[in-house]
């Protein structure tokens, strides 16, 4: 992975502040993306003693911006090898008479039209080098449905079918596309942007588990980008103990 240059996007929090910090250690070039400028900043100071980085300020859903700082990309940063499709969001857990529309279009939006918006756009690259890697971050959600899930659950469905799609449509390269479906992830904002920075439920969410954390997808993600160049993981499924397919149990703290 020594010099191999990355893109991860919602790189600020998080997974890809996790995985930035993984994939730093093993030598790789790092573009970081994300809305927040300061924490970016300070992401890029944290890193620097291991990796290069360069940093993105936009909003992934502002696809005029983003194209603009893609053809800006200094020269060592031009050849994108791994692209990691992390931003992403959840609205709300209403069912789905109940739901706002604006929620379940931002939720589309951002983890759909921008993740193909992004990807269309560093595809061809890596067809032309022959060499590369898409890691996109899906959820269970995108294959067993709960109460509230509605929209987001669609969306990560989206995303599991469009890897599988890519990889399809890319048989016959050495391009690599897998998705990563994480289950209950106690990730740093997540469920305070679900509900909308009420911390009180954010925090009931998580009572009495022991969920997943950002470093343990991170780790899964380095692992993937490990295996021999024949080797691709189309899909994984990551949980808890506490989580299973009947649901999450408290019957005993870890």
């Amino acid at each position: 992975m020594i010099n191999q240059v990355a893109l991860i996007t919602g790189a600020s929090t998080g997974i890809g502040k996790a995985t930035a910090q993984k994939l730093a250690a093993e030598g790789v070039k790092l573009i970081l993306l994300a809305r927040r400028e300061p924490l970016l900043i300070s992401l890029q100071k944290e890193l620097s003693e291991f990796a290069e980085c360069y940093i993105i300020a936009c909003d992934i859903n502002d696809h005029k911006a983003l194209k603009t700082e893609l053809k800006e990309l200094p020269k060592p940063f031009q050849d994108i090898d791994i692209l990691i499709n992390n931003a992403g969001l959840a609205l709300g857990l209403n069912p789905a008479q109940e739901t706002d529309w604006l929620d379940w279009q931002t939720m589309i939006n951002t983890n759909c039209l921008s993740l193909a918006f992004l990807t269309r756009q560093i595809l061809p690259g890596l067809v032309k080098r022959n060499h590369g890697h898409i890691i996109n971050i899906g959820s269970i959600a995108g294959s067993y449905a709960y109460k509230g899930a509605n929209v987001y659950g669609a969306t990560k469905a989206f995303v599991e079918q469009f890897s599988s799609n890519l990889r399809s449509d890319l048989l016959g390269t050495a391009i690599r596309v897998t998705n990563v479906e994480p289950g209950m992830l106690n990730e740093s904002e997540f469920s305070l942007v679900r509900f909308k920075g009420d911390k009180n439920l954010a925090e009931d969410v998580y009572a009495g588990l022991t969920p997943l954390n950002s470093e343990d997808v991170a780790e899964t993600i380095r692992w993937i980008m490990a295996q021999p160049a024949h080797v691709n993981i189309n899909r994984i499924e990551i949980m808890p103990v506490h989580q299973a397919l009947a649901g999450p149990t408290t019957i005993k703290q870890l």
